[in-house]
C-alpha cells in the first residue's frame, strides 16, 4: 500500500475556480498542480502580452521591417 503525505492550502475562491476549470477528466487537482507547476521552463504566450507596449516606436519600426521584407518575397515557381 502506497501512502502518500497530504497538504492542506487555502486558495481564494478565484483560484479553485481557475484550478477546477483547468482540471481534465480524471485528473486529481494535485494533477493539476503538477502539469502546471512543470511549465517554468515553458513560456505561456500571456507572458508576452503587452512586451511593446511600452515602446510603441519600435512596434512601429518593426511594422514596417516586415511589410517590406514581404515586399521583397518571391514566390518559388514549383513543378511536379
Amino acid at each position: 500500500m502506497c501512502m502518500r503525505m497530504v497538504k492542506v492550502i487555502s486558495l481564494s475562491e478565484s483560484a479553485y475556480a481557475e484550478m477546477k476549470a483547468m482540471k481534465q477528466e480524471g485528473e486529481s487537482f494535485s494533477d493539476v498542480v503538477h502539469r502546471i507547476a512543470g511549465r517554468k521552463s515553458k513560456k505561456s504566450l500571456m507572458d508576452f502580452a503587452g512586451v511593446l507596449k511600452e515602446s510603441a516606436g519600435e512596434w512601429v519600426k518593426i511594422e514596417k521591417d516586415i511589410y517590406e521584407s514581404r515586399k521583397r518575397f518571391r514566390m518559388r515557381d514549383v513543378r511536379f
